[in-house]
């Protein structure tokens, strides 16, 4: 949707974010400025996150704990042109191969040289995708040809970026599989803990953390759970040889760790002793204004931990293979140090990556945006938290605009997200029990910031998770299991790529997110300026209340309004009004203007402005948004 030149486009979205009670800041204390950003950042990004093995999976059995050939397994060779091409017309810019990275499976390939994972250290019979064997190679489960499942995904990059897409894969720093090893490392490199000092508990330079004179047991089973639901299988035992024992991911030092432990994983030492002294050395103040360059050379000629040397080289194999970023699952158990040599190091030779961390912790969020230059964080504890509640009929719009006032240092670092693999569905009955009461959370979430906007598969279609396929649980598309998603396999069509299965509930949300997802990349008001509304209009509007959301964003030449109702019920009318300052800000003139909805171009209505005020009649209905243009 092309941009209005010499226009205001107000976005009304009282479903929205309850905006920050200030404009953004021009300059930050630390770090670049916004309007570096703004510079540097024309557009809005939109990251869709796609589970691999899951996406061209037709086979509808789905049976619990079924095996690849009962339930079926999706390709990379699923995504073919049509199928990328509808991803991109989304309005996508960066697609997010969730899974790739060779993880334990239970699936016997033991004629192509790879070796048998063992059930009693495996989540589920696909295997997690964050306990990763093999960081030189792929999930064989993906290839058409196992034997060259490496070439098929590097013909699956090349695909995504003659579609106009960007390709992110997973780097999981913080701990690796219980059975690591490698079969394809490149010259010059070795497996994890091949070189380590297994007497020791721990040595700057070993891979793991080590229980030397004790062997590894596998966690006592509880709540009736077996490994492959009890399945006789040759190598559930209870029984893994693993001599001495290793911690397990999550820190557990326990020989023995618990069912709940992250079990089929061991932690990386990255240089910090059991008593938590750092062995490497620390960034010298102020560096958290310097750029990724500056990074790069603070470490140049420094003795370094072998894991941080390990999981750079990996990065940089990827990066060669033209993969244009990564997400880091759970990076602040990793030293921001080591990021700031990663992130500096990647950066050196792909100035555009993107690099995407999971970090739950806000008192480190700034630490490790500067310090350890990532890009973007999960902004999941605040904003995302904060509207699952408003969306589960909880919540106030009002906690929303002081979450954006805090992060408004950062905003551009803080990617915006209602769903992924993780977290529930929307229309899960745990969740909201509607993919509906996700539209206007959606168009806060897409629009209140200039981070960018991630959707997960399936999303778009209101899928619910309902499957129960063993390992994992309902609400959420299982990560561990083998199966397919209900909703994606009417949407691929047998390989058609066209929704000519899709429900026409399923067509109209797929439709209401491709019209919002294509105006946020196209938007430079989105990249620009941004005040809350919200508090302003509940102390002088009548019948303006807490179900509502409204917020202001603006550029040289486009100005929006954005508002949004949250409640599933009830409609609202009333006079929107913009304060003076805000209107001196959009250069408005007394008069009248017209004003049009940008999503579905049919409401509209006049914004007045007199003796320095602004107001505009806003009728909403249930759950609906406005993106509204204001014309002079």
């Amino acid at each position: 949707m092309k941009t209005i030149k010499n226009s205001f486009i107000l976005l009304v979205l009282l479903s929205f974010l309850g905006c920050k009670n200030e404009t953004q800041k021009t300059v930050t204390e630390d770090g670049p400025s916004d309007n570096e950003i703004k510079e540097n950042m024309k557009k809005k990004e939109v990251v869709y996150q796609v589970f691999t093995r899951l996406f061209g999976n037709t086979n509808t059995t789905n049976k619990p704990w079924g095996t690849l050939e009962e339930n079926g397994v999706g390709k990379f060779n699923d995504f073919t042109e049509k199928a990328l091409q509808e991803i991109k017309d989304l309005g996508v810019t960066h697609i997010w191969y969730t899974g790739v990275p060779h993880h334990d499976v239970i699936t016997d390939y033991t004629e192509f040289g790879i070796s048998n994972d063992d059930p009693d250290i495996v989540k589920g019979r696909a295997g997690s995708p964050y306990a990763v064997k093999d960081y030189y190679n792929v999930n064989p489960d993906l290839a058409v040809n196992v034997e060259n499942r490496l070439e098929e995904f590097e013909a699956l990059i090349e695909r995504s970026h003659n579609a106009g897409l960007k390709v992110i894969i997973d780097i999981v720093p913080n701990h690796v599989a219980r059975n690591y090893q490698s079969l394809t490392n490149p010259e010059g490199t070795s497996d994890f803990g091949a070189e380590d000092d297994k007497t020791k508990t721990y040595d700057v330079n070993n891979n793991f953390y080590y229980n030397p004179g004790e062997a590894f047991k596998v966690p006592e089973w509880k709540n009736g759970y077996q490994p492959l639901g009890g399945e006789n299988h040759p190598m559930a035992d209870s029984k893994f040889e693993e001599i001495p024992a290793k911690w397990t991911g999550n820190g557990s030092r326990a020989s023995q760790p618990d069912i709940n432990d992250w079990y089929e994983t061991v932690k990386v030492n990255y240089g910090i002793s059991p008593d938590g002294r750092k062995d490497f050395d620390e960034l010298p103040n102020g560096f958290e204004n310097e750029d990724y360059k500056s990074h790069f050379e603070f470490w140049k000629g420094k003795t370094v931990p072998s894991s941080w040397i390990k999981f750079k080289d990996i990065a940089l194999y990827w990066t060669a293979k033209g993969v244009d970023g990564f997400r880091y699952d759970m990076a602040e158990m990793v030293p921001v140090e080591f990021w700031s040599y990663m992130n500096s190091h990647i950066k050196m030779k792909n100035p555009d990556a993107f690099l995407l961390a999971e970090v739950y912790n806000p008192s480190l969020y700034r630490d490790y945006i500067r310090r350890g230059k990532m890009d973007y964080l999960y902004d999941k504890v605040q904003l995302y938290d904060t509207l699952k509640h408003v969306m589960q009929g909880h919540g106030s719009t009002d906690n929303i605009p002081p979450i954006l006032d805090d992060l408004s240092d950062i905003e551009h670092h803080m990617l915006h997200f209602l769903e992924n693999h993780d977290e529930q569905r929307i229309a899960s009955p745990d969740f909201a029990g509607s993919a509906e009461k996700g539209k206007p959370a959606m168009v806060v979430s897409a629009t209140s910031s200039t981070a960018p906007t991630m959707i997960y598969f399936g999303q778009e279609f209101g899928e619910p998770g309902a499957e129960d396929l063993g390992f994992g649980d309902p609400t959420r598309t299982s990560i561990f299991d083998y199966g397919s998603v209900p909703s994606y396999v009417r949407w691929v069509n047998d390989k058609k790529f066209d929704g000519g299965q899709s429900t026409k509930e399923e067509d109209k949300l797929r439709d209401f997110y491709k019209r919002l997802l294509n105006f946020t990349i196209n938007s430079s008001a989105l990249m620009g300026d941004y005040q809350d509304i919200q508090h302003y209009n509940h102390q002088n509007t009548e019948w303006y209340n807490d179900k509502v959301l409204s917020f202001v964003r603006w550029s040289d030449d486009e100005k929006l309004i954005i508002i949004s109702n949250f409640n599933a019920d009830n409609a609202y009318g009333f006079e929107l009004q913009l304060p003076e300052d805000l209107v001196q800000k959009l250069e408005l003139q007394n008069g009248e203007y017209a004003v049009k909805d940008q999503l579905y171009n049919k409401y509209t209505s006049t914004l007045k402005v007199e003796n320095g005020k602004a107001r505009v009649r806003i009728d909403i209905q249930p759950l609906e948004s406005f993106i509204l243009n204001i014309e002079e």
